[in-house]
């Protein structure tokens, strides 16, 4: 998981961050805490497009689970990164089932994703900033 260390977050920026482990007997989200995670899962497809959305059922803990693009680019074939928002305080655990995917069939030319988050192997930090022109 990421944890964002700044008070301010600045999209110009690259902006400092720390990566946390879950121990296998949980990790506690307290009342408004944010962070990133990502699936265990390699999910992706160059031929469908993968629908990601969040279980209703840890939502209706507090937990809830945003989906950075919850269509996933053609593609990009990875793990997805998950922003996870504690409502209520909350305990985590390693490979807690928090989504579910879905495919969608595609019409016409496939046009393969090439964007920066392709490929990830773990959760990814905004990258806003490269969209910056000096």
């Amino acid at each position: 998981m990421i944890k964002y260390e700044e008070d301010i977050l600045d999209p110009k920026k690259e902006n400092k961050h720390q990566m946390i482990e879950i121990p296998d007997s949980g990790l506690l989200l307290n009342k408004g805490d944010f962070v990133l995670a990502s699936t265990s899962e390699t999910i992706g497809s160059n031929y469908y497009v993968p629908l990601i959305h969040a279980k209703s059922g840890i939502a209706r803990m507090g937990l809830f689970v945003h989906i950075t693009a919850d269509l996933i680019d053609i593609g990009s074939i990875g793990a997805s990164t998950l922003q996870l928002y504690a409502t209520l305080p909350i305990v985590i655990y390693p490979y807690m089932l928090v989504a579910q995917v879905s495919f969608w069939q595609t019409l016409g030319e496939i046009e393969l994703y090439k964007g920066k988050y392709g490929k990830s192997q773990k959760p990814q930090v905004s990258q806003i900033h490269k969209d910056f022109v000096n």
